[in-house]
Formats: C-alpha cells, sequence, structure tokens
C-alpha cells in the first residue's frame, strides 16, 4: 500500500501494518499467521495482516507514540520543539535531555540540553480550545531560540478538543520564514509507541527532505536507532560514504537523504522513511534481512553491493571479515555452549537478538517481543525478520509479545529461568530480571550487536555478565514483588487473558 505523504497524519501501524502488542504462542505459529495463512486472517482486506490478538484484562505502564515523535525530533539539531499538551505529556523531555547528551558527547556536538516547550494546556484551553495560545506559543520560541526549524507535536487533549494544529502552524510558519512542521501523535490513536517513529519520519519526508536532488553516487543511507557509527567499517571498503540517518541529525543530514543511492534500515521499525524515500525520491531500499549473524550480514552486504554497482569487491570483504572474526568467535562459543539467555526487545531488534546469540551456542527459548508488525511498508517478504529467523535458526518455542507489562514479563521469566537476560534499554524488563537474580545485558543502542563485530560485541558483553551471578543473588535476596504468591509462581504470561479475539 502506497505511503500518503500529501495528508498531514500518518496512518497508524496498526491500521498499516497490522501491529499488535498481545501475543503467545511459538514464534513458528507467529510467523505462519503473519503470512496471511490461518484464522483471523482471512478475509483481512485492509492492506495489512490481522492476527488473533491476546487480550489483557489490565496494563501497568507503558510509552506512547508522543514520547516516541517528540523524541526524535528533539534531537535534531538547530530545531525546537513543542509539545501542544498539558504540562505532563513534557515529563519525558528529562530522559531526552539525557539522550541527547549522550549523543552530542559522542559525536563532537556542543553539549548543551535540547530545547522543547510545552503550550501547558489547562482547563480553560481544553473548553475553548488552545489555538491562540499554541500560535504565540510557536512566536515565543522562535524569538528565544532562533531555530531553523520548529516542530509542533500533538498530544490526547488536543486530538479530543480538535484543535486546528496545521492551521496554526502554517500561518505562523508565513509569518516568522522558517519551517513549523506538525507531528500528529495523540498517544491514544495507536494501542503501540512504534507509532511514533512513523509519525516524525513522515513529517521529515513531507518538510525537510528536497524533492530537487543532486544524486551522490557514493552516498548510502543508513537509518538507525541511534548510536556509534558501525556501519562506516563494514561500508567504506565498498567505496561508500554513510549518510547516517534519525538517532540525532542535523537538517543537511536528512536533506541529504534523497541525494543517496541506497537506504538501508537498520530495524523494520523504521521501514517507513525507507519505503518513503524509494516511493517519491527514487532511492531504492535494500530489501534483505537485517544483518545480524554471520550469514545475514554476508546477505546484506552483497544486496548492497549489488544495488550500489560493487559486486566485483564485496567477496574479499566477506572473506576478510570472517576471517578476522574466527577466532574470537570460536572462544566465545566454547566459552557460551549450552547457557541460556532471554531477549527483550522490539520486534526486528529482538529477532536479531536471537540470531547472535543462536550464533554464539547460547539456548534461547524464550523471548520478550515489544509489539509485533506482520507486514513492513515495502511489502517484501525478504523483510520478514520472524520469519527469517525461524528458517534459518529454527523455533523459539515460549515467545511473548508484550508491551513491555511488568508482571507478565516476570511469569515469562519464571518459566524461562535463563542464565542471563539480553534486553533493550534499561528499563522494566532489565530491572525485573536484576530483582529476580537474573544477570541483565541492557542494550541501550541497538547498533551493538550489527554485523561481524556486533556478534564479538554482545558475546563479550555476555561473557563480562556471567560473573555478577552472586551479586543478583543478593538484589534478589532483598527484593519483594507486589504479587500473590499464585502470579509469583505462575508462568504463563497470559493466565489472566480472555480467549483470543
Amino acid at each position: 500500500m502506497a505511503l500518503n505523504l500529501r495528508l498531514p497524519q500518518v496512518e497508524t501501524r496498526d491500521q498499516r501494518l497490522g501491529t499488535i502488542t498481545q501475543w503467545e504462542g511459538s514464534a513458528t505459529q507467529l510467523a505462519r499467521d503473519s503470512a496471511f495463512t490461518y484464522g483471523c486472517a482471512k478475509g483481512c482486506d485492509n492492506g495489512g495482516r490481522r492476527l488473533c490478538e491476546q487480550s489483557s484484562p489490565f496494563a501497568q505502564a507503558s510509552m506512547c507514540a508522543e514520547h516516541i515523535a517528540v523524541t526524535n525530533a528533539t534531537i535534531i539539531q538547530q530545531s525546537v520543539v513543542i509539545q501542544h499538551a498539558p504540562i505532563g505529556c513534557s515529563a519525558s523531555q528529562s530522559f531526552t535531555a539525557r539522550y541527547y547528551r549522550d549523543l552530542a558527547a559522542r559525536r563532537g556536538w556542543k553539549l548543551e540540553d535540547p530545547k522543547s516547550i510545552c503550550s501547558n494546556l489547562g482547563e480553560q484551553d481544553m473548553v475553548f480550545g488552545g489555538v491562540e495560545r499554541l500560535e504565540q506559543t510557536i512566536r515565543d520560541a522562535f524569538a528565544r531560540h532562533n531555530p531553523r526549524v520548529i516542530f509542533v507535536a500533538t498530544s490526547c487533549a488536543t486530538g479530543i478538543i480538535g484543535d486546528d494544529v496545521d492551521g496554526a502552524a502554517k500561518r505562523v510558519e508565513d509569518e516568522i520564514g522558517i519551517p513549523v512542521v506538525t507531528l500528529h501523535c495523540e498517544g491514544f490513536k495507536s494501542k503501540h509507541w512504534s507509532s511514533g517513529w512513523d509519525v516524525i519520519e513522515h513529517g521529515i519526508l513531507r518538510r525537510l527532505v528536497p524533492h530537487t536532488p543532486t544524486k551522490q553516487a557514493d552516498l548510502i543511507n543508513v537509518i538507525h536507532l541511534g548510536g556509534p557509527d558501525v556501519f562506516t567499517p563494514l561500508l567504506a571498503p565498498l567505496g561508500l560514504r554513510v549518510n547516517l540517518v534519525m538517532g540525532g541529525n542535523t537538517l543537511e543530514v536528512l536533506a541529504r537523504c534523497s541525494e543517496a543511492v541506497a537506504t538501508v534500515t537498520m530495524c523494520f521499525v523504521l521501514s517507513y522513511l525507507a519505503t518513503g524515500l524509494e516511493q517519491e525520491f527514487g532511492v531504492p531500499e535494500v530489501k534483505a534481512p537485517l544483518p545480524y549473524g554471520l550469514d545475514a550480514t554476508d546477505y546484506w552486504l552483497r544486496d548492497i553491493a549489488r544495488l550500489t554497482g560493487r559486486e566485483d569487491r564485496v567477496e574479499a570483504i566477506i572473506e576478510s571479515e570472517r576471517a578476522r572474526i574466527a577466532p574470537e568467535l570460536a572462544h566465545l562459543r566454547k566459552a557460551l555452549a549450552g547457557k541460556r539467555g532471554f531477549v527483550a526487545a522490539g520486534a526486528a531488534f529482538a529477532h536479531g537478538l536471537l540470531a547472535d546469540l543462536r550464533e554464539l551456542g547460547v539456548v534461547v527459548d524464550g523471548a520478550f517481543s515489544f509489539h509485533h508488525d506482520p507486514a513492513t511498508d515495502s511489502g517484501d517478504p525478504q523483510q520478514d525478520s520472524l520469519g527469517h529467523l525461524v528458517e534459518t535458526w529454527g523455533d523459539v518455542p515460549n515467545y511473548t509479545v508484550s508491551p513491555d507489562q511488568h508482571f507478565q514479563a516476570h511469569a515469562a521469566l519464571q518459566r524461562a529461568k535463563p542464565d542471563f537476560v539480553i534486553c533493550r534499554h534499561s528499563g522494566t524488563m532489565a530491572v525485573l530480571a536484576g530483582r529476580m537474580g537474573i544477570p541483565v545485558l541492557p542494550i541501550f543502542y541497538s547498533n551493538d550487536g550489527l554485523g561481524y563485530e556486533g556478534l564479538l560485541t554482545i558475546g563479550r558483553a555476555i561473557l563480562g555478565v556471567l560473573p555478577r551471578k552472586r551479586f543478583y543473588d543478593d538484589v534478589a535476596a532483598h527484593s519483594a514483588f507486589p504479587y500473590q504468591p499464585s502470579w509469583l509462581a505462575e508462568t504463563n504470561p497470559y493466565a489472566l487473558s480472555a480467549e483470543p479475539a
């Protein structure tokens, strides 16, 4: 289904891709159902996939799309983000400030806090509308910070009262002479926070990428979630320069997106931007499986070489890299043989980490994915990362999809009884596993497990956390959970759920 960049609002992942947030079963079953072959999928004609989703009787906590959209707009340099919302919605800026300063230190930027403003909607605004307040906030942001772009993010509150955010942004944009980009990210519109990625990428494609680019035959877009540049060492031998997109950028980097010879995506939650660049700007997307594990990395490099006309160089690079890591990889496999791991991360990143662990010889029969996309925006089956995992590495018998629900994660870990947990971020799952006495490896930047070197990075990190078991045992001895004994012993994350809808 083609993306519609004419509209200021992007269709949610739930509507566009059939994204689900609650499911329990085996990875093989979920991959099969996602291929549109079973159950509720019959008769689905909305362009996505319709899975038989579980239903939980309650939720403890989660994030929302506004958080994701606002964070990724705020870390764009020389920007100001306005949250048209009650003040509570801007609580996430404490995290964003820390994230931006970490990126600045890694990339040599000026060390400062990002710039964001909340319109601070109150009861009066909710009754009579907040458009005038928003317009004045945009003017104040421009006068105070002199940005090159202003993002205006909506909220549940503005979605409910129906403020004409686009009209207000256009009127003030004509006054101040810089782009005022609206981000429609009302949290209640989507079940999962990952829709926030689509919102910010939709805004970038519509307003910040020029339609008359000068093509550069050696420039490749790499869309990633932030973190160190692990891509240049892989792609420079092919004669390619990396244009790192998302995860903190200058406006010049974003403008160069349409000049590239190709685009690769390091997590398929970012597929909206890559698909949009191919559809609207003619920049082809590399659709090979993500480069987790040796064979997948080989395939990924070959696909890039094919798209960019560098097939004569790629085999020598693959042979050299495999030879370089072989001695240490053999050592890691021997040291980790028989260890039991558990993965908790979002969708494609979870699939990638599972591939890395099995490449390292770790036993993994349980995983906890924060959401599941039955399809990607390109619609290409090569991007079926779960199907690729199952086909290459076999089944994961206990595969749970849950939006980071603490009570469900406890049951999943009770069932898995792993020697260690590897998880995205350092939030709910990391804290929970630690309090259960399980060594934890939190990964904030998903780049760490990519490619040949990423496989070694993950292996080294696991060997680093395993000796800390006694520390985690001490933590568990002094921890308590607010659950009944029956739930403390529960091993089914969806024991409280009704039958699938």
